[in-house]
């Protein structure tokens, strides 16, 4: 078995942002191969991907200063510069913007936006409670689960009997058989839930809370430690879920992410089933049941600081 590293953390006990853009750099270099962007492959390569000069030349810098850069330097580089080297680098939209962070970062002032993402408004509690048969919840900073409704509860467990600290969906997953046991993809569901953290890394690299989190998940789990070190990002958007529920069965839910817009860094994300599906039906029979002890979900509490 292939021993991954821990991460790299600074003094102040949050993640080193240089080792992460040195190694999100060096990963994204070693998926291109010459052919997928044009050059010619002259022979049998010692390192996977494109070689340092081909991806200098690409991005129209000198390899001196890309090297630079990968080796974690990003400071004074332009935009226009990354913008270059993300072209060559072929980035999605979301390893773009993790690029950026990355190497420019924005100034944070850590303590205020921190308490901020865990509290969430009575006006967001009462529209969970409003939302009768779609399961619906509102998760914050570092995947932490910070609210829910009846439906929500029904579907995933009662998040009211787990401590606070445990109502974080990195820990469900990677930790609890029962999260396997729900999600028939689970492998793509715990990428997701690491190409989160991930981009959460990016924008606040010196949360320690966020480190220990990632410090925690990397020593008790084989599954994070290697998805970690593959340095995969990803934003929370839409799709499609597929669950085995152990009281309905097998359910299909296509979910939506509504990022919030009071710079809380919160999202309302929802699950919902086409009409006339077995799926619906499925949903149907969770909200008919009901859970009393699910009563309580959307006056979950934020973990504490």
């Amino acid at each position: 078995m292939d021993e991954q590293p821990e991460p790299a953390r600074t003094a102040g006990g949050g993640l080193d942002r240089r080792a992460e853009l040195s190694e999100f750099l060096r990963t994204r270099r070693a998926r291109l191969k010459p052919e997928d962007v044009g050059l010619p492959d002259f022979g049998r390569r010692r390192v996977p991907g494109l070689r340092r000069e081909e991806l200098a030349q690409l991005a129209g810098v000198s390899v001196a200063y890309y090297t630079r850069l990968e080796q974690g330097n990003g400071r004074n580089v332009s935009a226009e510069v990354l913008n270059s080297i993300a072209h060559a680098l072929r980035l999605s939209d979301a390893e773009h913007a993790h690029l950026m962070h990355l190497a420019k970062p924005k100034k944070q002032h850590e303590k205020k936006p921190a308490a901020r993402s865990r509290q969430v408004r009575p006006a967001l509690r009462h529209l969970l409670d409003s939302i009768d048969n779609v399961p619906a919840y509102i998760v914050g900073r570092r995947s932490d689960v910070l609210a829910w409704n009846r439906m929500a509860a029904a579907l995933f467990g009662d998040w009211a009997e787990q401590p606070a600290q445990e109502r974080n969906w990195a820990r469900m997953v990677f930790l609890r058989p029962e999260y396997r046991e729900l999600f028939v993809e689970w492998d793509q569901k715990a990428a997701d839930i690491v190409g989160y953290l991930r981009m959460d890394a990016g924008c606040h690299p010196d949360d320690p809370q966020l480190s220990a989190l990632v410090g925690e998940l990397s020593v008790k789990s084989e599954d994070f430690r290697r998805l970690w070190a593959a340095h995969d990002v990803k934003e929370k958007s839409y799709g499609v879920k597929r669950m085995r529920h152990p009281l309905v069965g097998e359910l299909t839910l296509s979910f939506e992410t509504f990022r919030l817009v009071d710079e809380s860094e919160q999202s309302l994300i929802t699950y919902h089933a086409e009409p006339g599906t077995p799926s619906a039906e499925a949903l149907r029979l969770l909200a008919s049941w009901g859970t009393d002890a699910t009563r309580s979900g959307t006056r979950a509490s934020a973990p504490s600081e």
